[in-house]
């Protein structure tokens, strides 16, 4: 099954059909219905009948079409109705808030397992992506990134996972680093993307976005969560490497092969010595631009 590209998931109010359609013309590589924050209480009922119409009748082209549900816990009366009312619409994917156990993958697995093939659709064909965001989710990480097949992306929560250690939000960060890292390393160890938590300051110019987005791509992060349609292109374009970037990667790989046919291992490329894990970095700067749609 071929990978999805995630560079920015714009977050949508599954109640308001307006601005899922207005998601939908972005050009953003994932639209996420939201029927947990995003929706008040007493509207979770309309959010699924909206959100169901909207898989069924808007033309979303290449984006991806993912809803999230509310927190899969015990008592099913939420979340169990939110899968319930929307998979006939067959959305490409579910978003996991608040995961804290693998068994809660797993459950929802079971039912997507059980559409799939009363509607005849490719069995595991509906993604799932966790968003961790909780101190337990954090310590189980590595039980949650082994759940089920399906699982395709780990997100990390830093709001939630905050106020759940009592921690204190500050712009650098470093109250949630060592999760935020964490993250990146499970997501990549399994063969996961790991996408990163939103930018929740709409009052900053987009420099600020930018500087955070850059920091998750550096950090080893494949996408960012969107929480406004101005975010997009700031984050998509962060993830997406520019010509001079694409230029510089195959200059390097096809140096790197030149010596390797004369028999040398570690040489010197533009005042910089160069091995395998230089190679590493070029290789993969040309399959982000490749998951982009840029012809390298």
């Amino acid at each position: 099954m071929a990978i999805r590209t995630r560079r920015a998931l714009l977050f949508m109010p599954g109640d308001d059909r307006k601005k899922i359609e207005k998601g939908a013309t972005l050009g953003v590589d994932s639209v996420i219905m939201d029927l947990e924050d995003g929706v008040a209480l007493n509207r979770k009922a309309e959010a699924r009948a909206v959100t169901a119409a909207a898989l069924r009748e808007i033309n979303f082209g290449a984006t991806e079409r993912l809803v999230r549900i509310n927190p899969v816990m015990d008592d099913p009366a939420v979340w169990f109705h939110d899968i319930q009312e929307t998979i006939e619409s067959h959305p490409d994917g579910y978003v996991l808030p608040k995961v804290d156990h693998a068994e809660q993958i797993q459950r929802v697995a079971v039912h997507l397992t059980r559409a799939e093939r009363q509607y005849g659709w490719m069995e595991g064909s509906i993604r799932l992506l966790a968003i961790l965001e909780t101190a337990l989710g954090i310590v189980n990480m590595k039980d949650i990134a082994d759940a089920d097949p399906r699982l395709s992306a780990l997100i990390f929560g830093a709001e939630d996972l905050a106020g759940d250690i009592g921690a204190i939000r500050t712009p650098d960060g470093w109250e949630v680093f060592y999760a935020r890292s964490k993250l990146v390393i499970f997501a990549k160890a399994k063969g996961l993307q790991a996408i990163d938590t939103p930018f929740i300051d709409l009052g900053t110019d987009d420099s600020m976005l930018r500087a955070e987005t850059e920091q998750a791509l550096y950090m080893g992060f494949t996408g960012k969560l969107a929480i406004h349609p101005k975010q997009v292109p700031v984050i998509q374009s962060v993830f997406t490497p520019t010509s001079d970037q694409i230029a510089r990667a195959k200059a390097l790989i096809a140096a790197y092969n030149d010596h390797q046919a004369h028999g040398e291992g570690v040489f010197a490329y533009e005042g910089r010595m160069v091995d395998m894990p230089m190679v590493k970095s070029a290789e993969a700067i040309l399959a982000r631009a490749r998951a982009a749609g840029i012809d390298v």
